[in-house]
């Protein structure tokens, strides 16, 4: 009996393509689609699966939904003279209404309830133009991510560079540092008291002098006046003796 066609829509259909360099992990992207109104299981399977690692592997696609699924072909050395017979197959089947076990029901699955799909790998190099493109994309951002990382780099640098008697030694430093600064804001302190001292006592000394001065002028602004008055009497007299010669 043949097998129910495939009710899942994939994308891409029938190939997965891996662009390289195959340095490095390389990911590639299918899409399942359930357009029923039935959930679905389903499970991915692949002829090299030691190459491969595919997240999820397997699963449930609710009515009307749909799942991506990463493909990750392994690093490997490549041979662009070699052709890729690497196979993927996603099979599904329609999800019992009272399904409990996803493993169970995969298990006890009858071969016309099942239904499958296969996709080939194709790897692909990228070209001359794209690896020039690419590279001076990479040198950019490597140029400015050095630019801003210089001077955050270079203290940690020569902060690694320093060893536990230099350490020691720059601790000391700052300790004695700390101390001349509060041996300064004491002495600081003392020399304001000492002035505000001072002030306090040229204050009365200042009052007293000036008490004195007032006193001195006051002294000396009475004798004035003595001395006026005096010779006021003077020339009152000698006005008299003349007086009395005239007549």
């Amino acid at each position: 009996m043949a097998r129910p066609e495939q009710v899942l829509l994939l994308e891409p259909q029938h190939e997965l393509k891996f662009r390289g360099p195959f340095t490095d992990v390389v990911t590639a992207t299918l899409k399942l689609t359930n357009p029923t109104d039935r959930n679905v299981c389903f499970k991915v399977k692949t002829t090299a699966p030691r190459r491969y690692c595919v997240r999820p592997n397997s699963g449930i696609i609710d009515a009307g939904t749909s799942i991506n699924v990463s493909v990750m072909l392994q690093p490997f050395d490549y041979d662009p003279n070699e052709k890729s017979k690497h196979k993927f197959m996603v099979q599904s089947m329609l999800a019992p209404y009272d399904m409990t076990d996803m493993e169970g029901v995969w298990k006890e699955a009858k071969p016309e309830e099942l239904m499958d799909s296969k996709l080939r790998c194709a790897f692909e190099m990228p070209l001359e133009n794209d690896k020039t493109h690419d590279s001076e994309i990479i040198k950019t951002v490597s140029s400015s991510a050095s630019v801003k990382t210089e001077h955050s780099v270079l203290p940690k640098s020569a902060s690694a560079s320093l060893d536990d008697g230099e350490v020691k030694k720059i601790m000391e430093e700052c300790k004695r540092l700390q101390m001349e600064v509060q041996r300064l804001r004491e002495e600081n302190k003392q020399i304001r008291e000492d002035d505000g001292l001072r002030k306090r006592k040229v204050t009365p000394v200042a009052t007293a002098h000036s008490s004195s001065t007032m006193a001195t002028t006051a002294v000396r602004d009475e004798g004035l006046s003595t001395r006026v008055l005096a010779f006021c009497v003077l020339f009152f007299v000698i006005g008299v003796i003349i007086g009395k010669l005239a007549l």
